[in-house]
């Protein structure tokens, strides 16, 4: 197969026209038309709608482009392996973090880290909901990710436990419920207003959990996806939240908020590091792997 044929599809599909994509990709549109007939030829499926706004890719055509996608990282990989072979680890490596996570503390040091040791290594760095990075994982557009385990099997990626955490109410003292301490029942939060994710995330999930073993409901005032927004609305008095240790301390002080953990029941959520379990890892992806497990070990 042509892997140029496949490059040029994925961009048709991108872009949403094939006049686009010919702009992009410097081809006179009726040589990229010929491409995606050669390619419907070959699979003898219709691959892409098209219509006068445009192209849309048929069921056919969005599992040639998933696969197309893992193709050619897997080209551009083995072009960096082969190029650096003898050398130190040099390539893209992709990481996912969960908002709210151990994993916003981890990535200066993670970055800090893979500039130091690796410096042909290009490191992006994705902060989005469990349920798209590990999507991205099983597809081969991401290689690993610290996230939140949802606990369930999810097909096409595996699941390496790397630590468990509490999570902690955090709110101004004009709204902290119950008399000062270090600890907070589920049942005192009945009528304590929290801002929170919305139901995607797992933090929302475990709580939601932990409220109806108590009978209870949350009193649920917004839904904040933004940690940055979270964290103003907090400090302001607008709600309480809810999070994990480790994201809390690093991204509230501490000194002007009542910070109490949740106990009875006490509410725990475990974060694992995700990677695909059927597309081995790149020499550059394994020695950031590596790097992972040496900064929770020092995290922990």
């Amino acid at each position: 197969m042509d892997t140029r044929r496949l490059y040029s599809f994925v961009k048709i599909v991108d872009a949403g026209s094939i006049t686009r994509a010919a702009g992009i990709l410097r081809i006179a549109q009726p040589a990229l038309s010929q491409q995606v007939s050669s390619l419907e030829a070959q699979f003898k499926q219709q691959l892409l709608i098209r219509s006068k706004r445009g192209v849309a890719p048929t069921e056919a055509g969005r599992a040639l482009y998933r696969h197309a996608q893992l193709i050619l990282r897997q080209v551009d990989q083995a072009h960096a392996a082969v190029s650096v072979s003898g050398h130190a680890p040099a390539g893209s490596v992709s990481v996912g973090l969960a908002p709210y996570s151990a994993g916003a503390a981890l990535a200066l040091p993670l970055l800090r880290a893979v500039r130091e040791r690796y410096p042909n290594i290009l490191l992006h760095i994705n902060e989005n909901f469990g349920g798209v990075i590990s999507e991205a994982i099983m597809t081969g557009r991401m290689d690993m990710a610290f996230i939140y385990d949802a606990g369930r099997r999810i097909r096409g990626v595996r699941f390496e436990p790397m630590r468990t955490e509490g999570l902690f109410l955090i709110a101004a003292p004009s709204i902290a419920p119950g008399t000062a301490g270090e600890e907070v029942a589920v049942a005192e939060l009945r009528d304590v207003e929290l801002l929170l994710p919305s139901g995607i995330h797992t933090i929302r999930q475990v709580v939601d959990t932990a409220f109806q073993q108590a009978a209870l409901e949350p009193k649920v005032v917004g839904e904040i996806e933004s940690a940055p927004t979270l964290v103003s609305a907090v400090r302001a008095g607008v709600g309480a939240t809810v999070l994990p240790w480790s994201a809390a301390s690093a991204i509230i002080d501490v000194q002007n908020l009542v910070v109490r953990r949740i106990v009875e029941p006490e509410i725990e959520v475990k974060l694992s590091l995700c990677t695909s379990d059927h597309q081995p890892l790149s020499e550059p992806a394994l020695a950031v792997q590596d790097l992972f497990h040496e900064l929770i070990a020092e995290f922990a």
